[in-house]
């Protein structure tokens, strides 16, 4: 048996912005991008990973407003979990986040458990790490 990762959500609070962020500084580019009842779902991937895609939708997009309103509430507080991505150039992934106005949390370190990375939060204030790909 196999079995692979296919989709995974990112909430945020503006998908255009978002789109911004994911596609021009982190270089992700868009596989799909579908309307519904006044919401969208953008899907990104990279060539890399052809089969993995990253779903961008708001936090009511599909969703009850009770449950939409709870999540938006965690994303508003940075307390939606955080995300990991590898690049074979940490410093230069770096820098290009860095240019696109992104928070920066932590500049390119040496970890003590392994790798190298560095810290950011995206338009929305979700928590991103970037680790150099071993």
């Amino acid at each position: 048996m196999t079995i692979s990762l296919q989709f995974t959500n990112i909430t945020v609070t503006d998908v255009d912005e978002a789109l911004g962020f994911y596609r021009d500084a982190l270089g992700l580019e868009v596989r799909n991008d579908v309307s519904s009842g006044g919401f969208r779902w953008v899907t990104l991937g990279t060539d890399a990973q052809p089969g993995l895609g990253i779903v961008l939708s708001e936090p009511h997009a599909g969703r009850s407003q009770a449950e939409g309103d709870a999540i938006q509430e965690l994303l508003t507080k940075g307390s939606l979990p955080m995300l990991v991505f590898a690049s074979d150039d940490l410093d230069k992934t770096f820098e290009a986040v860095r240019a696109s106005g992104a928070e920066v949390l932590q500049e390119p370190k040496d970890q003590g458990w392994g790798p190298r990375d560095c810290a950011f939060r995206d338009p929305s204030g979700n928590h991103l790490r970037i680790s150099q790909a071993s």
